[in-house]
């Protein structure tokens, strides 16, 4: 594993935090699911960790014209608390436990509560500021790769590890 420099305008997971921050995002999020934009706000949430991309989290008040169904799937963060994982419907697709929340976050991650992360490999598209991303490797940690951000990053094989 080798750092990647960033040039001007990029960000580096290596040199994101842990235990990770939470930041506040501006930027224009939006989520294609089904053929249907699901969610569209400028107004979420990123948590950056080291070796990992961020991970955006979209009040769920922005995701419509898609159903949500919480799922009895639960998985534990040391440092959000425990997540719960939803199904998104919309176009004639459904996507069982493609997104996650946390109702009752830890202490310093309370923003969180009443937003929803999704895994950008089970969406049709998700974009940054109209640049779509690309999904961290693996099948657990839906990260958001935009050219904004360099690596390497944790999640493929072989990461477990780092």
């Amino acid at each position: 594993m080798r750092r990647i420099k960033p040039v001007p305008g990029q960000e580096s997971v290596w040199d994101y935090p842990r235990p990770p921050r939470l930041e506040p995002n501006a930027r224009r999020l939006h989520v294609v699911l089904g053929g249907l934009t699901v969610a569209d706000t400028e107004a979420g949430w990123r948590v950056l960790e080291t070796s990992h991309p961020p991970v955006y989290y979209l009040p769920r008040a922005a995701f419509t014209h898609c159903r949500i169904t919480d799922t009895a799937r639960t998985t534990f963060c040391e440092f959000k608390g425990r997540a719960t994982y939803a199904t998104l419907e919309a176009g004639g697709r459904v996507e069982r436990d493609a997104a996650w929340f946390y109702a009752s976050p830890s202490p310093g991650f309370e923003p969180l509560q009443d937003h929803l992360a999704v895994y950008p490999e089970r969406m049709d598209a998700c974009f940054v500021d109209g640049e779509q991303v690309n999904a961290q490797a693996g099948d657990f940690y839906g990260g958001w790769i935009t050219s904004a951000v360099v690596g390497p990053f944790k999640g493929g094989a072989g990461t477990w590890g780092w």
